[in-house]
Parts: C-alpha cells; structure tokens; sequence
C-alpha cells in the first residue's frame, strides 16, 4: 500500500441526495485498487459519540431546535471524529475520505440558517483545530432534482425536512465557496451515475498527482 506522509483528506459535500454515499464506495475502491490505503467516514457520526449527536440533530421530533444549538452540537460530532479518526488516520499517511465536513456547516447553518459566517467559521476552526481538507468535492444538483431524490428514498431527516429556499440558500453558499478556493472540484450531480463518476475520478485523479508531484518535489529538495 502506497503511503503519504501526512495524509491525504478528501471530503464530499452537496445538497440533499446529491449522490455523496452512494459514489463514496466506488471512491474508496477505486483509490484501494491504485494500492492507496484509504478509510472511508461520515460526518456527523463516525465516532460512537458523533453517532450519537447525529441521532439528536437529524432526529425529526427535535423539530423545537434551533440552529445555534444545532451548530454547536455538529461542532462537538466534529471535534471528536477529528480528534478520533481523522488526524490519527492522516498521521498513518492514509487517505481519509470523509461524507461531508466543516464546508457543510458553513452551507447549512451559515447560509442556510443565515447566521453570521464569520462566527460559523470561527467555530468551525476551533472544533478541526484549523484541519482543512486537501481536496474538497461538490457533487452540484439543482434543488429541486436532489428534492425529488430524496422524497423517493426511504431516508428523511430534519435537514430534508427544511424548506426549498433553505436549500437553495445551502447550494448558493456551496456554489460560493467553491468560487474562491482552490481545493474545490465541481461536479454536475444532475448528470448520470456514470458521467459523474467519471468526473469525481477525474478531480480526484488530477489533484492527488499535484498533490504527489509536490511532496516528491520537498523530499527532493530536503536530499539536496
């Protein structure tokens, strides 16, 4: 298996039945496959405390929760799976693909909640201890396509349940971020299964060898 020295973090995010777990799986396969170790995850859980808060935040009877509290109880899942998981597996030089991340707070309860970014970002920080990702994947799906998903699927939560402008704030936001970072690849989730994995594989392949391309540069110039 291929090691990287300080890791390699992949996270995918979107809006709701954007496709994210489904194409996780040929993802991890596909990395294995190149002789990379990788260790799939999920954001909130991963952890059998973020399980846990997971539970409280997506549970739809909490329908009384307000997004401060709901912010702050996806900043404690974070903090534990980073601190559990995440940083241990990049320290083995292991690539960690994970199902969202700390982009989709700043998309859902920042946007989409219309709270003060700046304060989301800051707690954001605090909760990763400023652990951003390598390579961050939008899979992009109009609103109203990731709506009709999600209703024909047997999974709906308190996120889903939130109104069409709440997720059309979340996918303004995404679209936002991704304009002004580099880590960021776009991929037209609207397309079918096969295009869009074909273009998950292409950001991810063109990344991961500047990635590689870069570290063997360093070890070059440290042997000089």
């Amino acid at each position: 298996m291929q090691g990287l020295n300080n890791g390699f973090l992949i996270n995918l995010e979107g809006g709701e039945a954007c496709g994210k777990t489904s194409h996780i799986p040929y993802l991890v396969e596909y990395l294995r496959v190149k002789g990379f170790t990788v260790y799939p995850t999920r954001e909130p859980g991963g952890t059998s405390i973020s399980e846990q808060i997971r539970d409280v935040i997506h549970g739809l009877k909490n329908i009384e929760m307000h997004p401060r509290t709901e912010t702050l109880l996806y900043q404690a899942a974070r903090a534990q799976i980073v601190e559990q998981v995440i940083r241990p597996r990049l320290a083995l030089g292991e690539i960690v693909v994970c199902d969202r991340y700390y982009d989709s707070t700043i998309a859902y309860q920042g946007f989409g909640h219309q709270q003060d970014i700046k304060a989301v970002h800051r707690l954001v920080d605090y909760a990763t201890g400023g652990l951003t990702p390598d390579l961050t994947i939008l899979l992009d799906v109009d609103v109203e396509v990731g709506q009709r998903r999600k209703k024909s699927s047997d999974e709906w939560n308190r996120m889903d349940a939130m109104n069409i402008k709440f997720h059309q704030r979340v996918r303004d936001g995404y679209l936002k971020m991704a304009e002004v970072d580099a880590r960021w690849v776009i991929v037209d989730a609207n397309n079918g299964i096969e295009e869009v994995r074909r273009d998950l594989l292409k950001g991810v392949n063109e990344r991961l060898e500047l990635f590689l391309d870069s570290v063997e540069g360093v070890k070059k110039s440290a042997e000089r």
